[in-house]
């Protein structure tokens, strides 16, 4: 007798035509820490959210952020709303380094402390074995009004889907 089918317990990676999650994020702000809906950044308007394994972390700090705030301008031409970048990080650490990056006012730096966004994403990434815990996968995530319009995971060490240049491209 073949056996039942496995109940697949891995979370489903969040797709393109999906609702975002509804849950409270923690924004990092030159104030300290504020709650923030995922309806009130994710709501309306066109969104442009990428995430990065850490805070002040090499590709992090050298090409990711860095080439978002380069590429502000021309994403507003397009049409996105808002720019922001969450990572598994307290929000002191965020505002740190938005300060470190000069991103303050310019990208919305979304604090996942507990990675429950990121879980809800199923974007989860564990690197215990190299001292880090479970962080966020690279990724980039398009919303359009509450829904997903495009998202892009990058794989592991990899660099190519999520920069701001791939996002342009897609838009």
């Amino acid at each position: 007798m073949p056996e039942p089918p496995q109940e697949d317990t891995q979370p489903m990676t969040i797709q393109t035509g999906d609702s975002i999650p509804a849950l409270t994020l923690t924004e990092a702000t030159a104030e300290g820490p504020r709650e923030l809906s995922t309806e009130a950044l994710f709501g309306s308007g066109t969104v442009v959210l990428f995430g990065v394994p850490g805070a002040f972390t090499p590709t992090c700090s050298a090409r990711h952020m860095p080439g978002f705030l380069q590429g502000l301008d021309a994403l507003k031409a397009k049409g996105v709303d808002k720019v922001a970048c969450m990572a598994v990080n307290d929000a002191f650490v965020m505002q740190a380094w938005a300060k470190d990056q000069g991103a303050e006012g310019k990208v919305t730096m979304i604090a996942d402390g507990s990675a429950a966004f990121t879980k809800a994403l199923g974007l989860e990434f564990d690197l215990t074995a190299r001292g880090l815990g479970l962080r966020c996968q690279r990724f980039v995530l398009v919303a359009k009004d509450g829904k997903v319009a495009h998202v892009a995971v990058e794989a592991p060490g990899a660099f190519e889907v999520s920069s701001a240049e791939a996002v342009l491209a897609a838009l």
